[in-house]
């Protein structure tokens, strides 16, 4: 992803693994929200349109927020800005260079034809998008650190209009005062908090408003939204019966626990599975004893996203009992890694980010091998011994 020591890779591997862990409602009812014809599924983001303004609302932007909402008004350059607004809550639209405080961002813009706005990115080892990291590579894109390592002078350097950044906690907005206290305008990007399989794409939408694309940006999302509607309902028609899956992989003597009401265990669903801990429902990954796990983990038949690993062997170096768990003994572990790059790129995290109709396809596949005859997993691969 984009973090410079071990702890903070596996703070934002807890992040990515709980992919969507709120306490909001049911991702059934998402459709029934009355929250206008622009944003659909998303909870933590909110796009107004008003008479020579666009109004976003970013809603409870990291785990454990409550009440808390981020305004900001876009108004095209040229035109004048709404009464009553601060300065600091104003950005200028299309916005012409950003920098990506997470990789998770770049396949959004790359959708757009925007990538070319990208001046900086925080974790630039951590990019697999060719076209970025031949750009990093030019020197047109330059990395800019991240929290407390954050480069000021380079920041300034690069003058970016718009920084977009991801809250851990509230420290977060610490670690970003000094930008905006330099003129800086920060976004909080909180797709990664998302439940429903379809709401972290919709994020899409928010670019498209910085771009005065929003047409484009609309007409991707839509297309994103038939595929997996149409993968989900002809998964409903073939299953007979609905598989056990465990998920993640334990870390220093620890199993973090991605709950049952977050992105992944829902599409998990709608891939025709059963996530162990459906009926666990937290805002946060739950840190769990390897001996409770394994209790609960007899009754999975398939082991999916296994941390970082590339073989069974891998795995099972973490602790022997591990090779007693039935996804192992019956080589049903798989892991979410296809597409990455020895220095810790991973398309699963970038162009997954608004492919959630790719990644569905891919885990219904494995859990039901004869549903899609032929087919070969895009973002996923079977471990080997």
């Amino acid at each position: 992803m984009r973090i410079f020591n071990e702890i903070s890779v596996f703070l934002c591997l807890m992040l990515m693994i709980c992919s969507g862990c709120h306490s909001g409602p049911p991702a059934d009812n998402h459709d029934e929200k009355e929250r206008g014809d622009i944003i659909k599924y998303a909870e933590h983001l909110n796009i107004t349109v008003h008479e020579g303004f666009t109004k976003i609302e970013i809603i409870n932007p990291w785990q454990r927020a409550s009440d808390l909402k981020f305004e900001y008004f876009l108004v095209k350059k040229g035109e004048s800005v709404p009464a009553g607004k601060d300065d600091s809550e104003i950005i200028f639209t299309p916005v012409d260079r950003i920098v990506l405080m997470s990789t998770t961002y770049i396949e959004m813009m790359t959708a757009l034809g925007k990538q070319d706005a990208i001046k900086g990115i925080s974790g630039t080892g951590y990019v697999y998008n060719e076209d970025i990291r031949r750009r990093i590579k030019d020197g047109l894109i330059l990395e800019t650190g991240y929290e407390e390592n954050l480069n000021r002078e380079l920041l300034l350097k690069i003058k970016p209009d718009l920084i977009i950044a991801y809250g851990i906690g509230s420290e977060s907005a610490g670690y970003l005062k000094m930008p905006e206290e330099a003129g800086i305008k920060v976004i909080y990007n909180a797709d990664y908090l998302e439940e429903h399989p379809l709401s972290k794409a919709e994020w899409i939408k928010l670019f498209g408003a910085l771009f005065c694309l929003e047409g484009k940006a609309d007409s991707l999302f839509r297309k994103i939204e038939s595929d997996y509607s149409n993968i989900r309902d002809s998964v409903k028609k073939y299953i007979q019966d609905a598989p056990k899956v465990l998920l993640g992989l334990p870390w220093q003597n620890a199993w973090y626990i991605s709950p049952g009401n977050s992105y992944i265990s829902n599409l998990i669903k709608d891939a025709g599975g059963r996530y162990i801990w459906e009926d666990l429902k937290s805002d946060y990954a739950v840190p769990m004893s390897l001996e409770n796990v394994f209790v609960k983990a007899s009754e999975a038949g398939f082991w999916l996203n296994a941390g970082n690993a590339t073989d069974i062997s891998e795995i099972i170096s973490l602790d022997e009992r591990l090779a007693g768990l039935r996804p192992v003994r019956e080589g049903k572990v798989y892991n979410n890694n296809r597409r990455s790059l020895p220095g810790g790129g991973n398309d699963y995290w970038e162009s997954g980010a608004i492919s959630p109709h790719i990644i569905l396809r891919d885990v219904a596949s494995i859990l039901h091998p004869g549903i899609f005859k032929g087919y070969e997993p895009v973002y996923y691969r079977k471990l080997k011994d």
